[in-house]
């Protein structure tokens, strides 16, 4: 990359318990790519008073003001990398929170299946709703984009971790930057660039060292976690039916 082009930032908005920090993972193991790990996270704390893991260990560590979170990921990059992976929340943009910056970046959207996040996601967490999982705002964002001539790739979890590097080459080569096999694997352990709320949720991938093809398991949801994921389906095959194809990146 010349020293006169402009940085690649990349955008990724997931929902929880998804393969965002195995994503992000990847792309810090680059070499020119600095990460940032859920920058609006505690002004969404701050500003919803929820009670997360960490609550004020986050909001002390992080920015409250998303304006100023906003002007940071606009601004320049960590130590003058080329690429900027930017690792988000959907259920972080909170609707006060003007989106107009957001065309700005590469943006690419992670799924996941809702009945797998969903009881992944009550192994953590007493309650669970639609609007906790993201997806209906993984919608909204994918349909603002769209309606500016920025439609965002979708990346389905599931689909990523039978043909990661297949997917991942197709990525590089839509933001137009090289794929590297440095993004398939990683030393175990945690980073520095890891949330303050890491301990509480990264135990997994700090044991891990590449991605993995999770095993089959049946899922069994009932009462509100049932009802909640059964509410985010129609978003998830809204998307779902928008992803890229295995078989196409794999061509």
């Amino acid at each position: 990359m010349s020293a006169t082009r402009k940085p690649v930032r990349i955008a990724m908005w997931s929902g929880p318990r998804n393969i965002s920090t195995a994503m992000m993972r990847a792309w810090e193991n680059r070499g020119d790519c600095a990460v940032s790990d859920e920058p609006l996270y505690a002004h969404y704390l701050d500003h919803t008073g929820l009670d997360h893991p960490a609550r004020d260990e986050v909001i002390a560590d992080g920015q409250t003001d998303w304006r100023r979170v906003v002007d940071d990921l606009l601004g320049p990059v960590p130590g003058g990398a080329p690429v900027w992976y930017q690792k988000h929340m959907t259920h972080h943009l909170l609707p006060h929170i003007d989106h107009g910056w957001i065309a700005g970046l590469r943006n690419v959207l992670l799924i996941r299946d809702p009945q797998q996040v969903v009881a992944s996601y009550v192994k953590s967490r007493a309650t669970v709703t639609a609007q906790d999982i993201g997806l209906p705002q993984q919608v909204e964002l994918y349909e603002a984009l769209a309606a500016g001539g920025q439609a965002p790739p979708v990346i389905d979890a599931g689909d990523f971790l039978r043909a990661p590097e297949a997917h991942l080459r197709a990525l590089c080569d839509w933001l137009g930057i090289d794929f590297t096999a440095r993004m398939l694997h990683w030393p175990k352990g945690r980073r520095d660039s890891d949330g303050i709320w890491a301990p509480h949720w990264y135990a997994q991938v700090w044991e891990s060292t590449g991605f993995e093809v999770p095993a089959e398991k049946a899922v069994v949801l009932d009462g509100i976690p049932a009802q909640v994921a059964e509410q985010c389906r129609p978003h998830y095959e809204r998307l779902h039916a928008l992803r890229l194809r295995a078989d196409a990146v794999a061509g």
